[in-house]
């Protein structure tokens, strides 16, 4: 199996690329806000090569402003014009403003479970290389 990486890191995110013959996983981690929403959508469009299947993996962001959301929303755009399929996989941040600003669910979200993909050779559920971590509620 034939596969490619590539990463960019911004002043608060970090963006990295897998292309595997299925499609290609774009995982981003750390903060998407006005300094770096519109390197997200470009790096989404340099990285997007016609491949079937694009994932978007927001699962380490820890803040997404308004911004980001319009980043998200072009990169909906681009690849229905392309008619690539995407799906993004959202962390309790970008839950949280999808809820506020795409309550109609325009964009498409899946979880972990239904992407292939995501459970591919060096894939964790917290992305490239990074170890699973598993949060328990205290009792008591």
């Amino acid at each position: 199996m034939s596969v490619a990486q590539s990463w960019q890191q911004s002043r608060t995110a970090q963006f990295s690329a897998r292309r595997e013959p299925s499609g290609t996983v774009i995982t981003v981690d750390g903060e998407l806000d006005a300094a770096n929403a519109d390197q997200l959508a470009a790096y989404v469009q340099r990285s997007v090569n016609r491949p079937k299947r694009v994932i978007l993996d927001l699962r380490g962001l820890e803040f997404i402003g308004t911004a980001g959301f319009s980043a998200l929303h072009r990169i909906n755009v681009v690849c229905s014009g392309t008619r690539v399929s995407w799906a993004l996989v959202a962390s309790a941040a970008v839950s949280r403003l999808l809820r506020v600003c795409d309550p109609d669910g325009t964009l498409p979200v899946t979880t972990p479970a239904d992407e292939p993909m995501l459970k591919s050779a060096g894939w964790t559920a917290g992305g490239a290389g990074r170890p699973l971590l598993q949060l328990v509620p205290q009792s008591g």
